[in-house]
């Protein structure tokens, strides 16, 4: 009996053994798998906030097809390249199109105005000499006739009452060269016009003879001898002039009763002649340069005229842009794409105004490929005064 119950005892202690054992051991898979999940949400925890922080790091079209992004700002300048190239093209083009006869001229508003004026002063120059030459004579022999007591007064006097109305309109055709003209800015800037006009000469130097702004010829001499001269002319007519008029005014103190007042009459007449002389000797500026001196202008403006005389005239209008966009792509890098357009319209006249040739165009250049990481940056494309090589994107 008691070897039954120990063995029974024994049984149950062993079994007993047996089951905190395996609960132990349950215990611990149920720990290690716990920890296993555990480590499993941290991981994928990880997992998502790099890929988060990797996401935005990279640019938002990674998402989808890489549509690259504009961006003018860090390349504006680069496209007026492919608008400097687009414009010796058109320049071509114009030169080949202009029609056969004498040569081009092109037309400025500025400088039109300018020769005209230079030629209003130089004819005023050159009536106002012959008009006072013309006074000396008929003064002196006015006062030949006067110098002896007894002489009738002649209709002479009379004549020379009347101031001509040449005196007037030349004195004021100095005002001309006072008005100031502004070129409106084109889309390529100030210089899109002398940018285009240079082209031209370049490309045809042949037949153009005038650009129609910059330098017209200021440091020529001769011009400025010719309105020199002529200024020294009417100068000295008018140091003459000024001294027949003293001698009339002694007449005139010498004389009495009619004649005196008639003498005094034809000396004020003279006298107020010669004033308005002055006053467009004044005008003149003859020491003085620059833009507002009327002789200095139109000697610059006569040369000019002289150069283009007989031409034909070309006027133009031009909008010429350049258009940059970079392109940015997380695996190829950033690249540079430039292209240009030009909107041109002209017309040639002859010089009598009459229309030759008159003509559209417009243009735009294919895009070209430059890649700011490779050898063409450092190639023809920067440093050459020609189109880069082209490479469709």
């Amino acid at each position: 009996m008691r070897v039954v119950i120990l063995t029974a005892a024994i049984t149950l202690t062993h079994n007993a053994a047996a089951a905190a054992g395996a609960a132990q051991a349950l215990a611990a898979a149920t720990s290690e798998a716990a920890q296993a999940l555990q480590d499993a949400q941290w991981r994928a925890a990880m997992a998502d906030a790099e890929r988060a922080a990797l996401l935005e790091r990279l640019p938002p079209g990674l998402s989808r097809p890489l549509p690259g992004a504009v961006d003018t700002r860090q390349f504006g300048a680069a496209g007026l390249v492919r608008a400097f190239d687009l414009s010796g093209q058109l320049a071509a083009e114009v030169c080949a199109a202009l029609p056969a006869g004498p040569a081009v001229a092109v037309y400025d508003p500025a400088a039109a105005q300018g020769v005209v004026a230079a030629r209003s002063v130089a004819g005023a120059l050159d009536a106002l000499g012959d008009e006072m030459a013309r006074r000396n004579k008929e003064l002196q022999l006015y006062i030949d006739r006067h110098t002896p007591p007894g002489v009738v007064l002649s209709t002479l006097g009379a004549a020379l009452t009347v101031v001509p109305a040449i005196l007037r309109a030349s004195a004021d055709t100095a005002s001309l060269f006072k008005t100031d003209v502004t070129v409106a800015g084109l889309a390529y800037g100030d210089g899109a016009r002398s940018l285009f006009v240079t082209a031209l000469a370049a490309a045809c130097p042949e037949r153009i003879v005038g650009l129609g702004g910059g330098y017209f010829g200021e440091l020529d001499v001769r011009q400025h001898d010719r309105l020199l001269g002529k200024l020294r002319a009417l100068a000295s007519h008018r140091s003459d002039y000024a001294n027949r008029i003293g001698l009339l005014q002694k007449l005139a103190d010498a004389a009495k009763g009619d004649e005196k007042r008639e003498l005094a009459a034809v000396a004020a007449a003279a006298g107020a002649a010669l004033r308005l002389v002055d006053a467009f000797i004044e005008s003149l500026r003859a020491g003085e340069t620059g833009e507002r001196a009327p002789l200095y202008n139109a000697a610059r403006y006569l040369g000019y005229a002289a150069r283009t005389e007989g031409a034909q005239v070309l006027d133009f209008d031009l909008r010429l842009e350049g258009l940059s966009t970079v392109k940015d792509s997380l695996f190829s890098g950033q690249k540079l794409r430039l292209s240009a357009v030009a909107l041109l319209w002209f017309r040639v006249h002859a010089p009598d105004g009459s229309l030759r040739l008159a003509k559209t165009a417009r243009r735009m250049l294919p895009p070209i490929e430059v890649d700011l990481r490779g050898s063409d940056a450092q190639g023809v494309f920067w440093n050459g005064d020609g189109a880069a090589p082209a490479r469709q994107p």
